[in-house]
């Protein structure tokens, strides 16, 4: 207990000393130092002068420190540190009322060493003029007009095809400027921020022949400078390259191995670092078998660590009859590494120990997505492959698709009626109208396709994507079964609730699948838009109808399926390009009286039936040689429906 009390008098004064000022005034001091000198003076050696604040044993007060911290300039002599022991209180006083604070480095509230004025203000400045001072890389080399343009999988299509698609779809013509690949993105400059703000403005909103979307990144960077892409290897490192492929190559068989190369006894001894992963190494290696022996037709590049293969983009050019080629244990990530050489027609391919083999599942999958690239490969991994389907002749081109497959024109003319009545009332504000066409025991299903990558969920297809059958997609039988729409008053209900939709009548292509005396099944392949969101959504469909013949004549549809996908690019454009559906009835009836002598001359001319001669008259103002003239137009591009034409 006593030792618990020295120490607390004791810190106590401690705080006295460094200008806490605990006792209350000078006569306090006095009498704890006599109380102190008496109890435990001796045990601690001090003398009263010392407990009083004299001697050397007193430390400095607040206002005595040699150096005090100065507002704005640091630590500097303290106009204070000649106070006298009389001026105690009134120094304290000041310390603890003025602005000043202590500079105490271990507290919480110290200022850290980053925080100096100093050093902080000038920071500070450094991002306020970086950002209102122009970059002079900037104002010397053009940034902020120059972009580059980056297309994500942009290598898989032709750089013509690539440029057209995005040119048509962009608001302002551009100049692709340094067009290349790499890593299997396709890259071009352009040098104007509004012509880069315009190919961000398309980013998927085109598409590919496969249907998938075409993103197109835009990044600001400086002016492009030409690169110097042909790197040489010194004329020694050459050397010794040749006599090291001159040994490894084996004559009787046209095989070059080229296993190992960094760790070749003659090229360690030789200093020389051949690493075919650099672009120099490979274009060197190419460059001596193109010079020496261009007809090889085995090369083996094994355990080289290679991870990509764009320095390999002309081997097709230097070793033209490569058959084998072996990739064994080397870096390889992905199987689009090897669209870079699908220009080599090789039968015999070794990828084992990549990576990229531990992507598929199922060997199946991995076979399938080689061949994409060498249809012609016979082994893979020294695996027999089946063997391949190609064609013989590689100029054969496949002939031109046709239209609608319809037997005979009677049926014809019976299929197109039934086809312009039906989406009439599909595309009107009550779908109820569906029942008359309907069989009482009618099924009826919508899928979409659900594509890698893509989200139905954000996509245009979401008000569909609760009613999908894909059946590819949903391994549940007992929810494949529930989506299927059963009976005339539910399959009406079901599609009531689908979006409001308008079909392009011209749009349709119908084929006959099968027909007999009691059942007609075909299919109906087009364009529609769907209103309801932000803006008309351009989709495309395929139904399948089987239908059975109707009291009245007409036909029942039994069973319905419909598949609903992303409209292509191509079919966007031709979307809705000919005149709109014909009028109901009643518009019709509503219309001005109808000169009858202008549209039996018209019709006389056209060979249209009376409805659809006295619509383009009607849209041209009854103007008739103005109304001829588009109608001929119309015609040779082939726009005008069969519909038009039946009596």
């Amino acid at each position: 207990m006593k030792a618990a009390t020295r120490a607390l008098l004791v810190f106590a004064l401690v705080l006295n000393w460094k200008g806490l000022n605990c006792f209350p005034d000078k006569r306090s001091v006095d009498v704890e130092c006599r109380f102190l000198k008496g109890k435990y003076g001796d045990r601690l050696g001090l003398s009263m002068e010392k407990l009083k604040g004299g001697g050397s044993f007193r430390g400095k007060l607040l206002g005595e420190s040699s150096y005090n911290y100065q507002r704005g300039g640091g630590y500097g002599p303290n106009p204070r540190s000649q106070l006298d022991y009389d001026d105690l209180d009134t120094a304290v006083s000041d310390a603890h009322g003025s602005s000043h604070s202590r500079f105490t480095p271990y507290s919480r509230g110290a200022r850290r060493r980053d925080n100096k004025p100093g050093r902080l203000g000038r920071k500070h400045k450094i991002h306020s003029s970086d950002a209102t001072r122009p970059n002079r890389a900037e104002a010397s080399d053009g940034r902020g007009s120059w972009h580059k343009i980056t297309v994500p999988h942009g290598e898989k299509y032709e750089r013509d095809w690539l440029i057209s698609v995005l040119q048509n779809a962009c608001s302002l013509p551009f100049i692709p400027i340094q067009y290349h690949c790499h890593h299997s993105h396709a890259h071009f400059y352009v040098d104007d921020a509004a012509v880069a703000k315009a190919l961000k403005d398309i980013s998927r909103t085109c598409t590919d022949r496969e249907n998938f979307k075409i993103t197109v990144l835009t990044h600001p960077c400086l002016r492009p400078v030409a690169k110097q892409f042909r790197v040489f290897m010194k004329d020694e490192e050459i050397r010794h390259f040749k006599n090291c492929m001159q040994k490894r190559y084996d004559g009787a068989t046209v095989a070059l191995d080229m296993k190992s190369l960094r760790s070749d006894p003659d090229l360690v001894a030789n200093k020389v670092d051949l690493v075919l992963n650099r672009r120099r190494c490979m274009q060197a290696m190419l460059q001596i078998i193109e010079e020496n022996v261009p007809e090889l037709l085995s090369l083996d590049i094994s355990n080289n660590t290679i991870y990509k293969l764009d320095y390999m983009a002309e081997i097709h050019n230097k070793a033209p009859n490569l058959k084998i080629l072996r990739l064994s244990n080397n870096m390889l990530k992905t199987e689009r590494e090897l669209d870079v050489i699908k220009g080599l027609k090789l039968e015999e391919l070794w990828l084992d120990g990549n990576p990229l083999c531990g992507n598929f599942y199922d060997e199946a999958v991995y076979i399938r997505a080689v061949r994409q690239r060498f249809p012609k490969l016979m082994r893979l991994d020294g695996l027999e492959l089946p063997p391949p389907i190609i064609f013989e002749d590689e100029t054969l081109t496949l002939p031109t698709s046709k239209g609608s497959f319809l037997n005979s024109d009677e049926l014809k003319v019976f299929i197109l009626q039934f086809l312009q009545q039906y989406y009439a009332c599909y595309d009107g504000e009550d779908r109820q109208s569906l029942l008359k066409f309907l069989h009482d025991e009618v099924c009826c299903s919508i899928s979409i396709p659900w594509l890698q990558g893509q989200n139905p969920i954000t996509s245009r297809l979401e008000p569909y994507l609760q009613g999908s059958r894909n059946i590819k997609k949903l391994k549940d039988p007992s929810v494949c079964s529930k989506l299927i729409k059963h009976k005339r008053p539910n399959v009406v209900g079901f599609l009531n609730e689908l979006p409001r939709t308008q079909h392009d009548l011209h749009s349709f292509v119908v084929d006959i699948v099968s027909q007999s005396n009691t059942l007609l099944c075909f299919t109906v392949n087009g364009i529609f838009k769907m209103y309801g969101q932000s803006s008309d959504t351009v989709l495309a469909f395929s139904r399948v109808f089987v239908a059975v013949p109707g009291h009245d004549g007409g036909l029942l549809l039994v069973n319905d399926e419909q598949f609903i996908r992303n409209a292509t690019t191509e079919e966007s454009h031709r979307a809705f390009a000919a005149p709109a559906p014909t009028p109901s009835s009643s518009a019709v009836s509503a219309q001005p009286p109808v000169p009858q002598d202008m549209l039996q001359a018209f019709i006389q001319f056209s060979g249209m039936n009376a409805e659809w001669s006295q619509k383009c008259l009607q849209e041209n103002a009854w103007d008739f040689e103005r109304a001829a003239q588009i109608f001929m137009k119309f015609k040779a591009e082939g726009v005008i429906p069969d519909v038009a034409f039946i009596k």
